[in-house]
């Protein structure tokens, strides 16, 4: 069951309200000459398609267009009051920003939050953090997108059998959060969310078939073929964190042994950086174990930058087996790019640096002869700005 719309969320009518909207969110304020080339239609028919869509609230005149000889014609863009709340939820943390209805960033928040606390805890602190950013950026909420970190069923709007997330397997997101704002609201995989974000605003704009990692407490991959997200059959696909490398490896969160994440995951660095500074092999990580007692993936990360040998040992072996996957990726897909993103990558170029000498050293020349290996630029709203664009989606698509 999807969620109504509200007063809050306007109706759209017609397949060709839904690509005059579409195309004034990728492409920005357009003259209704422009629309009716680009769309295809009559000039009365784009005049009536807008004169709807004005009154509806969705779209607005905003000021003269370019000269193209004669009069001079009115631009129409997407109403400036429109908002989309776009959420973010981490295994450790929970981002929150609300966009305007070109997924552009008004305001973002991120704060600490444990997804094992569970749906109802996680979703509530979701809309009271939504109810604080919608003061900052007061407006009409049309749509809702929210990224969670397991496999997500996309057209169920749910989380199914996700490892790290107890208590949210076959809990309607969609329907629970859509109660709580009142707007429709979608739920897809943080990193397909990631994937969109980079696809839309990042460093992987217009490029329709890219592959986009995300190193954080886990390991997962987006894939964009033809420009849209590649979920599989039943929402798995990409998750590369869980492939096997080894049968007598390290005991992985999902119960099975030798997983890429395992061994490289935001977990894995920590578990491993303690192991170093408990056997004397990091002086650095022993610092920070007799000062906080404990080591996080961020501080392997600081040992390696100040030069620490067995750190930065840990993140070459790390970034040497995640290149082993990601070669054969790019094998497999041909990508045109891949984005490396989460907050593992914030280890930055020695990562890249293996990444990208495992993958041109395994994969066929063909495939990466003109391929692009680069760290993401979106940083932490990437996840948001994807979450936005599905939203969107979901708002602009004629109501049934």
């Amino acid at each position: 069951m999807s969620t109504a719309p509200t007063s809050e969320h306007p109706m759209v009518e017609t397949r060709h309200q839904t690509q005059l909207l579409t195309l004034l969110r990728d492409e920005g304020p357009m003259s209704r000459v422009e629309l009716g080339e680009r769309l295809e239609l009559p000039r009365a028919r784009v005049g009536a398609e807008v004169a709807r869509l004005a009154e509806v609230g969705l779209v607005e005149t905003a000021g003269p267009s370019a000269s193209r000889g004669g009069r001079r014609s009115t631009l129409v863009r997407l109403a400036g009051d429109l908002r989309v709340l776009s959420v973010d939820v981490g295994a450790t943390s929970v981002g929150v920003a609300l966009t305007d209805a070109s997924c552009e960033v008004l305001v973002h928040t991120v704060e600490d939050c444990d997804v094992r606390q569970g749906p109802h805890a996680v979703l509530k602190r979701v809309v009271a953090l939504a109810e604080k950013i919608r003061e900052e950026a007061p407006g009409k909420l049309i749509a809702a997108g929210i990224g969670l970190p397991g496999p997500v069923s996309f057209a169920e709007g749910m989380a199914v059998a996700p490892p790290i997330m107890p208590g949210w397997d076959r809990f309607s997101v969609r329907d629970h959060l859509g109660g709580l704002l009142r707007c429709p609201v979608t739920v897809d995989n943080d990193v397909n969310s990631m994937a969109l974000g980079e696809r839309h605003a990042g460093v992987a704009r217009s490029i329709d078939d890219l592959v986009f990692v995300k190193i954080g407490t886990g390991i997962g991959c987006g894939i964009v073929l033809g420009g849209k997200v590649y979920r599989g059959v039943a929402g798995t696909a990409g998750d590369i964190g869980h492939i096997r490398l080894d049968d007598y490896g390290p005991t992985c969160a999902c119960g099975e042994t030798g997983c890429l994440e395992a061994y490289f995951g935001g977990a894995a660095l920590a578990r491993d950086g303690l192991t170093l500074a408990r056997s004397g092999r990091s002086v650095y990580l022993a610092d920070v174990v007799a000062d906080r007692g404990a080591i996080t993936a961020q501080d392997v990360g600081r040992a390696a930058a100040s030069g620490d040998f067995g750190a930065v040992n840990l993140i070459r072996d790390g970034g040497r087996r995640l290149g082993q996957v990601v070669a054969s990726l790019v094998s497999f897909v041909n990508p045109g790019m891949v984005v490396i993103g989460g907050g593992v990558a914030q280890l930055g170029h020695q990562l890249l640096a293996e990444i990208r000498s495992s993958v041109y050293r395994r994969s066929l020349p063909l495939a990466t002869g003109n391929l692009p290996i680069v760290l993401s630029e979106l940083g932490d709203t990437a996840g948001v700005i994807g979450a936005a664009w599905s939203a969107t989606d979901r708002a602009f698509t004629l109501s049934s």
